[in-house]
């Protein structure tokens, strides 16, 4: 190529609608006159942001085309996938920045391969959840079709574990958990992603995870029903999970197992699958039984991370969460009981086929606070209540115990007034906590002993503000802590 003047290359940019004739007239009065190097043009186009270097060296290539789509000036490309690439735009007369994904051109000749891009459009235009890459347009056109997305300021999930190296249980948790809440969205609109793995979670700059690329389910034969003739190599991964497992494609619990994989991946920093680029390797049922467990990998793993990677990734569809809804609500749980320091140690490694129902963790998203001052009743109802998944905090003083519920932060779910040596003062307490505007909704157990039933006239009760009397069936207290936790749920 050769050189090229500053003149030549301010003609080209007018013409190729990147530089308006109000633009060169700044730049070249600036400069006092035409005459100046093309290096010289150049660094003050870019030190101004009136030009990318993108835009700059695709004109000095020879590229006459490509710089707008539709109304949107292309800024630089952001990345480039198997089908499609992703650039960075302003839009022409609002100025406002966000993502175009383009098919590329290799592939607009296939009707089909354009057809599902644009139903992958049309599908993902529907959905609109905080922890989902929103798209606004969806632009139909065979020679040219886009999308235009959400500009997302971060990186990919990869790429930020890839720089991290592994994260820490909570956080991963956090992330995982906002990519269920919108996986969980979508499948309540009979919609499910078929392609999820770290490149397709968005990490923003504010620490966000925005799940980008759904539509594979959309419709047709995305997937054949001989997994190795599937035609879409974005969609090997869950045709071999599939046929591995003996399901019908399209089984939501798919995405539950890759949702398992991404949080096996940050905790871990290694990928559970082996990744290769060999269509064979990637269709081999070997993979999914050549997985590391997670905690030979991670044995100091907080027991409650290790459960629900260890449910979620059940190569067995049956002993998998049946929900995207379910993981998430296990994922909202471990989170918060990880935050107040409950690793769940006195769990077992591997979880129960429905965490969420079995007794034993039937009280996993479940925090109780026991006012009580005797403390052999104290150890007793706190062990008893965490064999079975509770978590219980313990307050001596009723006072001090409502006091701790402002209504501006999550405290606990129950409250357990017991009477044994507190007498009337936890009637009291009982009563004030009922009347009270931010805590009158809560459930609330009045504790009274066989000598103390005549306190039951004093107390202010409601569904879900009950009395129980000593001596006192653990059976029985559970009981009742689920059927008033299930009325306020």
């Amino acid at each position: 190529m050769s050189e090229m003047t500053s003149e030549q290359f301010a003609h080209k940019a007018f013409e190729y609608n990147l530089l308006s004739a109000r633009q060169l007239e700044a730049i070249w009065g600036e400069f006092g006159t035409h005459d100046v190097s093309f290096d010289d043009f150049k660094s003050l186009v870019i030190r101004k942001e009136i030009m990318t270097n993108y835009q700059v060296d695709r004109i000095l290539s020879g590229e006459r085309s490509g710089y707008y789509y539709g109304d949107y000036k292309v800024l630089y490309m952001v990345g480039a996938g198997t089908f499609a690439r992703v650039y960075r735009v302003v839009q022409r007369e609002s100025e406002r920045v966000l993502a175009v994904k383009a098919l590329r051109k290799r592939y607009r000749e296939d009707i089909n391969q354009t057809e599902q891009f644009l139903r992958e459009g049309q599908m993902g235009a529907t959905l609109r959840h905080p922890n989902i890459v929103p798209i606004y347009e969806v632009h139909p056109d065979r020679r040219q079709p886009f999308l235009v997305l959400e500009f997302i300021e971060g990186r990919s999930l990869r790429e930020f574990v890839k720089i991290r190296g592994k994260l820490d249980p909570i956080e991963a948790t956090r992330l995982t958990k906002e990519i269920a809440a919108g996986l969980a969205y979508a499948a309540d609109k009979g919609i499910t992603h078929r392609d999820l793995k770290m490149s397709n979670v968005l990490i923003t700059s504010k620490g966000q995870a925005k799940v980008l690329d759904f539509g594979l389910a959309a419709g047709g034969r995305m997937i054949d029903d001989d997994a190795d003739n599937c035609p879409n190599p974005r969609a090997i991964d869950y045709a071999a999970l599939e046929r591995a497992t003996g399901v019908k494609r399209d089984d939501p619990r798919s995405d539950v197992y890759f949702v398992g994989c991404l949080f096996y991946n940050m905790v871990t920093g290694i990928a559970p699958l082996y990744e290769t680029r060999d269509r064979l390797m990637r269709l081999s049922i070997q993979r999914f039984h050549d997985v590391k467990p997670v905690n030979d990998l991670e044995p100091d793993l907080p027991r409650l991370v290790t459960m629900v990677i260890n449910k979620a990734m059940e190569l067995a569809p049956e002993r998998r969460y049946a929900t995207m809804r379910d993981l998430l609500n296990d994922l909202e749980a471990i989170h918060r009981r990880l935050i107040d320091g409950d690793t769940g140690a006195d769990l077992p490694l591997e979880a129960p086929e429905n965490i969420v129902k079995t007794p034993l963790m039937e009280g996993l998203s479940r925090t109780i606070m026991l006012i009580e001052s005797n403390a052999g009743m104290q150890d007793l109802l706190r062990e008893k209540l965490k064999k079975h998944g509770y978590r219980v905090l313990i307050v001596s003083d009723p006072k001090r115990g409502t006091s701790r519920f402002t209504g501006t932060q999550h405290v606990a779910d129950c409250v357990i007034f017991s009477a044994l040596d507190l007498g009337m003062s936890a009637v009291s307490a009982f009563n004030d906590f009922g009347a009270d505007d931010v805590t009158r909704e809560m459930p609330a157990v009045l504790l009274l002993d066989q000598k103390q039933q005549h306190y039951a006239a004093e107390a202010q009760l409601a569904p879900h503000r009950v009395t129980v009397a000593m001596p006192l069936k653990v059976k029985d207290l559970r009981q009742t802590l689920m059927k008033l936790m299930a009325t306020t749920a």
